[in-house]
């Protein structure tokens, strides 16, 4: 076990004591580009809720998640490493844990702290032991207890894939075991619940049709990624999704208001990820379709939890992060009303997801990490506006550093110490830092390398918008920061080592 360190730190550096140390909600989009926020220049989502958020805290114009897609960000938002160091990518439905259990991860962190910690929402890292098929009708494990977390309630993969159904803790909700679960290749004699498939059947897909890959079974009439069998009484609902997050996040604060220990809660929701779902109420309250209600959704759930805290008496001392796993995607699988232009990827209307900035989900591009990216704390930071070049990755290591964890050479060894841009004492943030997608890129401050067969380099400060390959006029800052990257991917001790 690592000690705790309840001393002061080293000069510069903010100190909590014990009885000082404050709550932490991540409150992390699905999807949710730099634009979708009205803060960040979104014209056509009203979002007033993260808006106050943003009039309350640090509002970071160049924050970053690690990756441009789900499952690699949310590991190494987690664990404080890169996703490529372990291959890890979009998981199938029946992926296994992809966290070891004996790896430090953020909630641990956390617990050897004094900090009670959850997680409520979208998972989408994985569930069981490799090798040994999860037992959906027992134990689902291992998963978010067995890497820190104290409590989860979860959709165990994402809401595009089986199974739809909500996992508390070990045991998923509501099961019947005379109907009973099973995801992937029909059982043998199986005599349960059975879906229809939306290959076969595509008439299934009332609620709006499968677009591309979303086409396997058919539940609540949206086709899935992947099978699943049995199991209906223990069927989400798509529009009644985020009102169970949000009241299950809403007991959680309750809870803990009645407690003497602080409390670390990861609530990530599955808006605004397809397929969009809006709760009626929200249905038709932009002119963006399913995509831009769904936006509206969120911004309803950010307030709820807002308002929780403040109910409870901890908004003070309580530090909200605000974010998102990667840009945005438009239409991902379903015909949901989004409408998009091929050339330009706007959607209808001008809104454009990504802001200024080029590409969005599954993209090296800036449009591809650069998230709306918000750090409120009422007791400590001055709201204002930060330029720090800042990664989700590093909140591992810079929150230790708050509240006073030490960490191992080799625990998180890909998170930095940020804690000052994070706090807004420092507006630079960090010197250098990886995007990842298919590839890696390489941010230095406003320069931009891209590696590739045709590698790519780019003046953010002159071409925010990545528009001019600029490789030729610079090869030796190109062949710089390439062989950077190769340094990076090849530190076995990680980032935080390098010298």
């Amino acid at each position: 076990m690592k000690k705790l360190i309840i001393s002061s730190f080293l000069a510069g550096c903010m100190a909590v004591t014990a009885a000082e140390k404050p709550n932490i909600v991540f409150i992390y989009g699905d999807d949710v580009g730099y634009g979708d926020v009205g803060a960040y220049g979104s014209k056509l989502i009203p979002t007033p809720n993260i808006d106050k958020l943003v009039s309350e805290g640090l509002m970071f114009t160049d924050g970053h998640c690690s990756a441009a897609t789900c499952t690699p960000s949310r590991f190494s938002l987690l664990t404080g490493v890169h996703g490529f160091r372990h291959g890890v990518r979009v998981l199938p439905p029946n992926a296994p844990l992809t966290i070891s259990t004996e790896a430090l991860t953020l909630p641990k962190m956390f617990k050897q702290a004094g900090y009670n910690t959850a997680v409520i929402g979208k998972w989408h890292l994985g569930i069981g032991a490799k090798g040994t098929p999860v037992d959906w009708n027992g134990d689902v494990k291992p998963g978010p207890l067995e890497i820190g977390f104290d409590y989860s309630f979860l959709l165990p993969s994402t809401n595009d894939r089986v199974p739809t159904v909500y996992v508390k803790n070990h045991r998923v909700v509501n099961l019947d075991p005379k109907d009973p679960l099973f995801v992937g290749k029909k059982p043998a004699n199986f005599t349960g619940t059975e879906y229809p498939d939306g290959k076969k059947n595509p008439e299934a897909m009332t609620y709006y049709k499968s677009t591309h890959g979303h086409n396997n079974s058919v539940i609540n009439g949206i086709g899935r990624i992947g099978y699943m069998w049995g199991g209906k009484s223990a069927l989400w609902n798509d529009e009644t999704m985020s009102d169970v997050f949000v009241k299950e996040a809403k007991e959680y604060i309750s809870k803990q208001k009645e407690s003497k220990e602080p409390f670390f809660l990861y609530f990530a929701s599955q808006d605004i990820h397809v397929p969009r779902a809006p709760h009626p109420r929200f249905q038709g309250k932009t002119k963006l379709g399913y995509r831009g209600d769904a936006m509206v959704q969120f911004d309803w759930s950010t307030g709820e939890i807002m308002k929780a805290l403040e109910e409870a008496g901890l908004r003070e001392n309580t530090i909200i992060v605000f974010s998102s796993d990667n840009g945005p995607v438009y239409d991902d699988g379903y015909d949901d009303g989004t409408k998009v232009h091929t050339s330009t990827k706007e959607v209808d209307n001008g809104h454009d997801g990504s802001g200024i900035y080029r590409g969005g989900k599954y993209q090296i591009y800036e449009g591809g990490t650069r998230v709306p990216f918000i750090i409120s704390w009422p007791a400590k930071i001055k709201p204002g506006q930060s330029k720090a070049t800042v990664s989700q990755i590093d909140f591992l290591a810079s929150f230790a550093k708050l509240v006073g964890v030490e960490l191992a050479e080799g625990d998180a060894f890909d998170s930095r110490d940020t804690l000052d841009a994070f706090l807004g004492k420092d507006d630079k943030g960090l010197p250098f830092m990886l995007e990842e997608a298919r590839g890696l890129a390489l941010r230095e401050g406003d320069w931009k390398y891209i590696e590739g067969k045709k590698p790519q380099l780019y003046d953010l400060s002159k071409d925010p918008s990545e528009q001019k390959n600029i490789i030729k006029d610079h090869p030796e800052r190109a062949q710089s920061m390439a062989t950077k990257i190769k340094q990076i991917r090849q530190a076995k001790k990680g980032i935080r080592n390098l010298k």
